[in-house]
């Protein structure tokens, strides 16, 4: 695997057979790309600081350096524990405690900031930072727990809004670029660890009466509010209900959403056509128990997913778990995962999966600010396959009108393929198994870049 250390022309060749071809159409504009990242777990900050300083500022560097790394610019993360912590915790644990005077981050001090904070210390890192919770306080919810469910009660609705301020403005404060906050984790999800429970209605009314407002009053209606948090399966009908809910779709930036119950790609695209003036963000995705160190297969499923969704009109993709470890945890309801970047704290090694190198292809090369534009892959008889994993490709209009077209080779087999763009053509080869990078200038017909 070629670790994208550098950037290498390919000179057109002769082909032999009629190749694949990858028209590119940068009169077609759509959306405008915000980022690409992972998030920071407190699971992630115990695993850093169990490992030696030259070990954390490698993982740190290849994934927030610009220039020799990943150059991540959005990220997520946790407001009150989630699974990927060591146990159930909340920034309030005091009960019946509405006015937050016992309101804290020192469970964040110990692990979670100090990871945020190293990040941002990387020399030319910037990210932006999305913040979603997983559950209230134990003593706000109906089944005072912060696990299996239950639901926000009434009377503690402006506790919350006020609580997720305060989150937000502590985090602000310490330099955290917190510019985005989701309402809830995966809303219709009765998990064994974190969770809550809402309906598309109770999220709108919450969003309308309540976290709209106080973000508002407190000075961050800055921050970009995100609904849903959950899987494709459902986003039209929770985009439609609660951005629908009156008085919502005023203070709602988007909608969020995750991988885990199939694909329905086309969904993302339906919340983009009934509502096209909202933002759509891919918000957390993982290969799920147990973690395959060395696989092949996470790197492929990434790229599929994110050229799909960015097909899609998505406009940022924010991966799982930075960092874990090589047991895929720490987890406190052992939900172990993958990660693209596994360590063993009693040895220090670290392990870089193909997900790592899969995600730099678009994190590195298509940058915040690109515009998603026009591309398709034509197949003629001789390569198309009945069914099963096959070519595929996004390309974004990098700087000026510089493109980028990343292209994922999932077959058995390598491809020629002709990339072509106002007349103009450029022959090149894809590998098996494979993903490519090129880079196509405004000069017309120069050189492409692969990168593979």
């Amino acid at each position: 695997m070629n670790t994208g250390e550098r950037l290498e022309a390919v000179e057109a060749r002769p082909l032999g057979v009629e190749p694949l071809e990858l028209e590119l159409c940068p009169e077609l504009r759509f959306q405008t790309v915000r980022g690409f990242g992972g998030a920071f777990t407190e699971a992630g900050g115990w695993v850093l600081s169990r490992l030696p300083a030259e070990r954390q500022e490698q993982i740190l560097k290849g994934y927030f350096d610009p220039s020799a790394g990943l150059g991540y610019s959005l990220c997520r993360s946790h407001i009150n524990s989630c699974d990927f912590c060591l146990d159930n915790y909340s920034c309030c644990e005091k009960p019946g405690d509405t006015t937050l005077s016992s309101f804290n981050l020192l469970r964040d001090e110990k692990w979670l900031l100090p990871f945020i904070e190293k990040a941002l210390a990387v020399p030319g890192s910037a990210f932006e930072l999305l913040v979603t919770p997983w559950s209230p306080p134990a003593w706000m919810k109906t089944n005072g727990n912060m696990n299996g469910g239950g639901k926000l009660k009434n009377e503690y609705r402006e506790a919350w809004a006020r609580f997720l301020a305060r989150f937000i403005r502590e985090y602000r404060r310490r330099g955290i670029p917190v510019s985005m906050a989701s309402v809830q984790n995966e809303p219709e999800a009765r998990q064994t660890w974190d969770s809550c429970l809402w309906t598309a209605e109770e999220e709108g009314e919450f969003v309308a009466g309540f976290l709209g407002p106080v973000l508002a009053q407190e000075g961050l209606g800055d921050v970009d509010l995100l609904i849903w948090e959950h899987n494709r399966d459902a986003m039209v009908r929770r985009a439609v209900q609660t951005i629908g809910f009156p008085g919502a779709a005023r203070y709602i930036h988007g909608t969020a959403y995750h991988w885990y119950n199939g694909e329905d790609f086309e969904n993302v695209s339906r919340v983009h056509g009934l509502f096209p003036e909202k933002h759509l963000y891919f918000t957390e995705g993982c290969i799920e128990h147990p973690p395959r160190i060395g696989g092949w297969n996470q790197g492929e499923h990434y790229a599929h997913q994110i050229i799909n969704d960015m097909n899609n009109w998505c406009e940022g993709w924010i991966d799982w778990n930075l960092l874990l470890s090589v047991e895929g945890g720490p987890n406190h309801a052992g939900n172990f995962c993958d990660a693209p970047v596994m360590a063993d704290v009693s040895t220090g090694e670290i392990t870089y999966q193909s997900s790592f190198w899969y995600l730099g292809h678009f994190s590195r090369f298509v940058r915040p600010g690109s515009i998603k534009i026009g591309c398709s892959v034509c197949e003629n008889i001789t390569h198309a396959s009945a069914g099963g994993p096959g070519v595929e490709a996004t390309a974004f209009s990098s700087s000026g009108s510089d493109m980028v077209a990343i292209v994922l080779n999932r077959t058995e087999k390598p491809h020629d393929l002709r990339i072509r763009t106002a007349g103009e053509t450029a022959d090149v080869a894809i590998p098996e198994r494979s993903i490519s990078t090129f880079l196509v200038g405004k000069s017309g017909r120069r050189p492409v870049g692969n990168f593979s």
